[in-house]
């Protein structure tokens, strides 16, 4: 109960929490170094099935679709001042229920986080990855992801976030067209395109636009078409909804919220290194619907 309540609230609070739900008095730093301990253990559980190749997805689920998406979020800590933690999160698209419209819900998803260099995240989410069949990657355009996918994982489906895509057109525009319904109009036709795999034709519509004197209007030019060039391959929109496929990485950016954000970056906080990683891991082990491992632990100490 110490390791939920604080993993789930500012250890303080969860001292109160404790108190009026069991009537035991425990001060939030004793709290603190319960979460410590029991998030340490579950880092070392990982590296322990990382090392005996331990598959942690069942084999029914392996050939199923499944989507892979990752991104960096800052964390304040003592030694460093803001440092990224970088979250992934894989889930089956047959856990991406459509409750409405437009709007759906993942019901079950597998979350890693590390807070540090990307190789060392990248062994983590590997051992998610490597026992699945069909995997599609959904990312923004950071390099050191795609480069890593490429070679280990040439087979799987690629796709860029639309919705940076989108982002970073529209931000283009609004520097380079006065008028706000021009830059309107020229918006939704390339996204036009851009929804019917034409992302070669947009790039040839960026360079057709007369260039102005205006150096930051170039720099963002060039920017947006090195951008699109470098992805082409990962912007078939249409290709990818005619299978069915997702083409945002909202879940990940969801994620963010749920599993950083609403504990470890409330006002005031400012972490150990080591300190947030235990706190993240006992969140990503809630998440994931694997609170059971941190049950187990516990009654291994008993």
């Amino acid at each position: 109960m110490i390791c939920y309540v604080g993993q789930n609230e500012v250890f303080e609070e969860s001292a109160e929490t404790i108190k009026r739900l069991r009537g035991v008095e425990i001060n939030g730093k004793q709290i603190e170094r319960v979460c410590h301990h029991y998030g340490e253990e579950l880092e070392e559980e990982l590296e322990q099935a990382i090392l005996t190749g331990e598959a942690p997805i069942p084999i029914e689920k392996r050939e199923q679709v499944h989507y892979a998406m990752a991104d960096g979020s800052m964390v304040l800590t003592r030694e460093e001042k803001w440092k990224e933690v970088k979250l992934g999160r894989i889930f089956s698209a047959r856990d991406n229920v459509e409750i409405s419209r437009g709007h759906g819900v993942i019901t079950q998803s597998h979350y890693v986080a590390h807070l540090g260099g990307h190789e060392d995240f990248l062994k983590k989410f590997e051992h998610y990855l490597d026992c699945l069949l069909n995997v599609v990657f959904i990312a923004d355009g950071a390099k050191w992801f795609w480069n890593w996918i490429e070679t280990f994982y040439p087979q799987a489906i690629q796709i860029l976030d639309f919705f940076h895509v989108k982002e970073h057109l529209c931000q283009y525009a609004q520097l380079y067209f006065k008028e706000a319904e021009e830059a309107k109009k020229w918006i939704d036709s390339q996204t036009e395109l851009l929804m019917d795999d034409k992302a070669e034709e947009v790039i040839n519509n960026i360079k057709l636009l007369p260039q102005s004197k205006n150096r930051k209007e170039k720099q963002a030019r060039d920017n947006l078409i090195g951008y699109y060039r470098d992805n082409v391959k990962r912007m078939q929109y249409k290709t990818f909804k005619e299978k069915g496929l997702l083409i945002g990485s909202g879940a990940i950016e969801s994620a963010h919220r749920n599993i950083i954000q609403q504990r470890v970056k409330l006002s005031g906080q400012r972490w150990t290194k080591e300190g947030v990683q235990k706190i993240i891991n006992l969140r990503m082990a809630n998440k994931s619907n694997l609170w059971d491992k941190v049950v187990e632990l516990t009654k291994k100490a008993a």
